[in-house]
């Protein structure tokens, strides 16, 4: 590593203010800051009142989503196994995955860092380490097979438009990585939902979704229908171990509450945030469950349990909904962000068959009124403060 800094540290002055290629500043500093760490502040969101730095910060949320891309990969070849009716072992399942995730990665990064890198060199800023964390995300809310052209399409249009319109890294509103699966899912709605989108196998091979079972039934039982279902495994535990149809990282729940772990035991993420999601969901269906027998909608019949590992519900939860710049930031607005985004998942669901998936409409949505909770919150407090003071 020393032969590297001594090259970027001749090279340097080039880039510098007055040199030849002043103008790409911001990608040597990016190709500088991968490698190396920095004594540089940041100037603007978020910002981190710790030892810790962003880049530390980053890192450590994609390390946190490796166990769901090493899982993904194994699920997408076991999926593809059981619709060819052969067996193949653990590594070559991993294997067989890896092929069909590797060309979504490799896309993903080389579209995203083509626009983290232009805005800087045009806008003069500083490239930062948080598209990192939007690369790793998109592939893991895409289903296996979607076409490169797409994948590539979502990312340009969730990193300029979800963040680099309102000028960056710590100005955007939504997130970059759920703007971009928002935008391949009502660009390309044939594509990113059926049954045919989420399962590896021969042509004209169906995969099902958990929640597209009871969506498309009337006046039935969701986990007679799901118990009934034959071709995969839908019983509440394997739902939770994760060899289902689904988006490449949000099937299986056991790694993304290793992620969620991380993140927690780092300081990263809120756990307020996340407690809060599952209670708004839990709650909100077990009140929808109340109400089953005077509707004929079968998605009111899912039991709260279910709701939580079917989805990428929990995915949303403790890898977006906890993004530092678009949720709420202080400690209430965060128990009332989580809880909306676990009223709005189920009522989603519920409400719309058409659309059964739920939390990333949800978080999007709670995304937009995060910072009017915060006002209020903060205005709640100073009220308070007041009428203290008054006494």
């Amino acid at each position: 590593m020393k032969f590297l800094s001594k090259i970027l540290k001749s090279v340097k002055p080039k880039f510098d203010e007055g040199g030849r290629l002043e103008r790409l500043y911001p990608v040597f500093e990016a190709t500088e800051t991968i490698f190396f760490s920095t004594d540089e502040q940041t100037s603007k969101g978020p910002h981190i009142r710790d030892s810790v730095d962003i880049k530390r910060v980053m890192i450590l949320v994609v390390i946190a989503l490796i166990p769901c891309y090493l899982f993904g990969a194994i699920n997408i070849g076991y999926l593809n196994a059981q619709a060819l009716g052969i067996s193949r072992g653990w590594v070559e399942n991993f294997l067989f995955g890896m092929k069909q995730i590797s060309p979504l990665i490799i896309v993903t990064f080389a579209s995203g860092a083509f626009w983290e890198l232009l805005f800087p060199v045009i806008r003069k800023h500083e490239v930062t380490e948080s598209f990192l964390v939007t690369c790793a995300l998109i592939p893991l809310v895409m289903p296996p097979e979607l076409p490169l052209w797409m994948v590539a399409v979502g990312t340009s249009f969730g990193v300029v438009l979800g963040k680099e319109v309102f000028g960056g890294t710590g100005m955007n509103i939504f997130n970059p990585a759920l703007t971009a699966r928002a935008f391949v899912y009502f660009a390309y709605p044939v594509a990113m939902s059926g049954d045919k989108v989420w399962a590896i196998g021969p042509d004209g091979y169906s995969g099902a979704t958990a929640l597209s079972i009871p969506a498309a039934a009337t006046n039935a039982d969701s986990v007679a229908l799901l118990s009934a279902f034959t071709q995969f495994d839908y019983s509440w535990w394997n739902m939770f171990v994760g060899f289902i149809p689904g988006s490449v990282g949000e099937t299986s729940k056991i790694m993304i509450l290793l992620g969620a772990g991380l993140l927690l035991i780092t300081k990263i993420a809120s756990w307020r945030t996340m407690v809060g999601a599952v209670l708004g969901l839990l709650g909100t269906a077990a009140l929808f469950n109340l109400l089953s027998p005077y509707s004929s909608n079968s998605m009111l019949t899912i039991p709260p349990h279910y709701h939580l590992v079917m989805g990428g519900f929990l995915f949303g939860t403790v890898f977006m909904a906890t993004e530092p710049v678009t949720g709420a930031h202080t400690d209430r607005g965060r128990w009332i962000y989580g809880i909306m985004i676990g009223f709005l998942t189920v009522v989603i669901r519920s409400i719309n068959p058409a659309y059964p998936e739920g939390v990333m409409l949800a978080i999007l949505l709670m995304n937009a009124f995060a910072p009017v909770i915060d006002y209020f919150v903060v205005k709640g407090n100073i009220k308070r403060r007041k009428a203290r003071y008054a006494q």
